[in-house]
């Protein structure tokens, strides 16, 4: 149980983000982020330091996964990027003792709260991420995702699995999802699925390459640049002549 009550924990941090927040960090983040983000105003470097402050408290308190994950939502719906970044690290926390119902709970702050990249990737890289790695008869749900008219759902399907395939997971399942995002005309959702297809190239060039060769006629070049960033140069020449 925590050592104080729920919503006081919660006044804490908002209390602590407010009072590290600064005005030209938060005109740089307005125009950083153009889709409308609120926010504080405060450095990501502090951000994580505050969040790992009350890491640090709700473990010393034995506070229960249920209690932890109450209070993220909490933190999502206050619509603030430094309030989500904040939960993101207090989720990830949670990773050794998740269970494949928690992503229930993750697919609604996805579909529900995500209005950037910043929270997109920082949600699904880790703590979604880590639980397709725990469970990954799980990762399937992906495919619903991709199917979603929702932006950031569908940039999710893809950095979901960044990790993952970093460690030999799913390579399959990401060009799944890259033929399902492949003509999106969204750059965000490019950019996601490009970097989705440049971990898999990390342990599998050959494949991404001969997907990028094949499709790219119709993929658009934010995402091929992006599928083929760490290739070698005449890979790349391949790649970007049409």
């Amino acid at each position: 149980m925590l050592a104080q009550p729920l919503n006081l924990v919660l006044s804490q941090i908002r209390n602590d983000l407010a009072d590290a927040a600064d005005p030209e960090t938060k005109a740089s983040e307005q125009r950083f982020f153009k889709d409308g983000t609120a926010s504080y105003g405060v450095k990501t470097t502090t951000v994580n330091n505050i969040a790992k402050t009350y890491l640090a408290q709700v473990k010393a308190a034995h506070t229960s996964k249920a209690e932890i994950f109450g209070l993220c939502d909490q933190l999502w719906a206050s619509g603030y990027l430094e309030e989500a970044l904040v939960a993101c690290v207090l989720s990830e926390s949670q990773h050794a003792v998740t269970e494949p119902t928690d992503l229930a709970v993750f697919e609604g702050w996805v579909f529900r709260y995500v209005t950037n990249w910043a929270t997109c990737d920082t949600l699904c890289n880790h703590t979604v991420g880590d639980l397709l790695t725990r469970f990954p008869d799980l990762a399937e749900r992906l495919i619903d995702w991709a199917a979603s008219d929702q932006r950031w759902v569908k940039r999710a399907a893809a950095v979901s699995l960044i990790v993952p395939v970093r460690r030999g997971l799913f390579h399959p399942l990401a060009f799944r999802i890259a033929d399902m995002l492949l003509r999106d005309g969204d750059d965000m959702v490019q950019k996601g699925y490009g970097w989705l297809l440049k971990a898999v190239s990390q342990s599998d060039q050959s494949a991404v390459f001969d997907y990028v060769m094949k499709h790219k006629a119709d993929m658009p070049r934010t995402a091929l640049r992006y599928a083929i960033e760490k290739m070698p140069p005449e890979l790349k020449q391949q790649a970007m002549s049409r």
